[in-house]
């Protein structure tokens, strides 16, 4: 009679708790991994049907289809939601990862009593969370392996052995799973650098010998993981872009608004194709842009104009770097709004406090991304034309030398320092979202598959190190991913 009284949040943890009483406590952890793996597999990609059925339905009138437009979507919702399903895909990851290690847990725990003499209960328990958390995972990742892709297989001529007769052979490759792997890494090595670092801080401040330089250190971490990852991977971005995930690649060329031509004449310079004083056969690349712009074809003549001037960079801003670096901001900010605000708005409450928190959070992390995109364009404008002639020199080999990589360089060097803007709180996440991607910068995308098996060692092995600490002290397990482990591993 009373319920209707309570807090709407209240009722939501009454109903849990009832759910989760109506469940055996050995099952609930491995059902709540599946759920919660479930919705962030299809989430993402229903939200994307969602929209884009939107978008179709405002054009309807522009085009016309013989399938009607409520049909495909209701197909592609269907298609969606049972691919979800299937065996080899990531609920059933998480079910494996989490339930085989609730599970072994228990039976290799019942195993070392036996070792009762030789190891101490605390040792047991620490040994028997690792095994069983390695196993598990070992497990979980080998289901994910075992889902073939075209895009890690080819079809190659191979000659036989008994004859000079070739034939077609299919040879798979690894490396699909390659973004997991490397996660799980970067967080076992927070949690086991984090913990190092703890006792260290617990030691000197019981000695009173903890330095400002020591604090320092702790405040400036996540800021400078994030600003040396998103170096690295800006800087493949601009010239090894297969060596980031597609979509990511997509994502960053979006943000930054960009005319390929540009990239790709930085790209050349940095080979050798695009060379200052030399007629190598370069010039219609810029010259068309000169011409889109209506700027004068010799800017865009390597020959003539050395280097070609920064307002090429500036993209019809002017000649002021200053005025580009604002007008990006502005065009930048506008743009993050218009993604950041909706989520903002959704998931505050529908009051005049959720609104306000919703835009302040909104204009907060727009400010971060448009600053992000601004200091990689200014950077760049340092390089070229602000500091770099003035400290490299201006002769020919030095123009060369600036617009062969060490514009490029700078821009990537400053771009990641933005995070400063965004709140304190989340600069945790956001370094250890984007460390493994830096990390992916230095691998190869596809392997062979002989080798898939280290992979594999080393993703159980850090989820192993993350389990068992996200057990045993789980405020070590920095960030979101820390409060949904121990969510989830709770009975």
């Amino acid at each position: 009679m009373t319920s209707w009284l309570l807090p709407q949040s209240a009722q939501a943890l009454k109903g849990k708790r009832k759910l989760d009483e109506s469940i055996p406590p050995i099952l609930r952890p491995v059902i709540r991994a599946y759920v919660l793996g479930y919705a962030s597999a299809v989430a993402p990609t229903l939200l994307n049907l969602v929209l884009q059925h939107v978008t179709r339905r405002r054009r309807k009138d522009a085009t016309s289809s013989a399938t009607p437009p409520h049909d495909s979507f209701l197909k592609s919702l269907q298609r969606i939601l049972r691919g979800g399903l299937e065996l080899q895909r990531f609920p059933t990851f998480c079910a494996v990862l989490v339930g085989g290690t609730t599970f072994l847990e228990v039976l290799l725990g019942r195993a070392f009593i036996r070792l009762r003499g030789q190891l101490t209960a605390l040792t047991r328990k620490r040994l028997s969370r690792w095994l069983s958390s390695f196993v598990a995972a070992w497990l979980g990742l080998r289901l994910l392996q075992s889902r073939r892709s075209d895009a890690f297989s080819e079809t190659t001529d191979v000659k036989s052995d008994s004859s000079q007769e070739t034939k077609r052979e299919k040879i798979r490759y690894a490396g699909r799973t390659l973004d997991l792997t490397l996660f799980a890494f970067t967080r076992a090595l927070d949690v086991v650098v984090g913990e190092l670092w703890a006792r260290r801080k617990q030691r000197r401040v019981a000695g009173g010998q903890w330095t400002r330089a020591e604090s320092f250190i702790t405040k400036m971490t996540d800021p400078s993981i994030f600003a040396t990852s998103c170096a690295f991977i800006m800087w493949a971005w601009f010239y090894s872009p297969s060596r980031l995930p597609r979509a990511y690649t997509k994502w960053i060329s979006s943000a930054a608004a960009v005319d390929p031509r540009l990239i790709e004449a930085l790209r050349r310079c940095r080979k050798g194709e695009i060379r200052y004083g030399e007629e190598t056969g370069q010039a219609p690349l810029l010259q068309s842009m000169c011409a889109n712009y209506k700027w004068p074809a010799e800017w865009g003549d390597p020959v003539k104009a050395i280097p070609f001037p920064c307002e090429v960079v500036h993209m019809g801003c002017g000649p002021s770097c200053e005025y580009h670096a604002l007008s990006r901001f502005y065009r930048s900010f506008k743009w993050s709004m218009a993604t950041y605000l909706p989520l903002n708005l959704l998931a505050r409450k529908k009051n005049l406090q959720g609104l306000r928190t919703a835009l302040l959070s909104a204009a907060r992390s727009s400010s971060f991304l448009a600053a992000f995109i601004t200091f990689f364009y200014y950077g760049v404008c340092l390089a070229r034309t602000r500091l770099g002639p003035h400290i490299i020199g201006q002769d020919v080999g030095s123009r060369q030398a600036i617009d062969s990589g060490i514009c490029v360089g700078t821009g990537c060097f400053v771009c990641g320092w933005s995070i400063l803007l965004e709140n304190p709180g989340r600069r945790k996440d956001m370094a250890l979202f984007v460390a493994p991607r830096a990390m992916s910068t230095f691998l190869p995308r596809r392997y062979a598959l002989e080798k898939q098996w280290r992979e594999t060692f080393a993703f159980a092995f850090s989820t192993a190190v993350v389990f068992t600490c996200v057990k045993e002290n789980p405020q070590r397990v920095r960030g979101v991913l820390g409060g949904i482990l121990r969510s989830v591993l709770e009975a």
